[in-house]
């Protein structure tokens, strides 16, 4: 499933569900795309901007007990 942000021939902005791309591009092509505020058929994507998730933060591993021993698996790493 996709989520476009469709804009009608007035300026009225609003969103639909499609499959895929292709699904949309056959109903825009037929005309079924209609405006839910004024009706129109004249219908387009509007520009969007993407939803990217914001990237999770490393989690520093647990000190080691010796405080820098360089001997072991989280060395140079706290």
């Amino acid at each position: 499933m996709i989520l476009y942000r469709l804009r009608c021939e007035h300026g009225h902005e609003f969103e639909e569900w499609f499959g895929n791309g292709a699904e949309y591009d056959s109903r825009a092509a037929a005309g079924g795309l209609t405006c839910p505020e004024c009706g129109s058929h004249a219908v387009s994507k509007a520009i969007m901007a993407p939803n990217l998730g914001k990237a999770k933060a490393a989690e520093l591993p647990p000190a080691c007990p010796s405080q820098g021993c360089g001997g072991c698996a989280f060395a140079g790493q706290h």
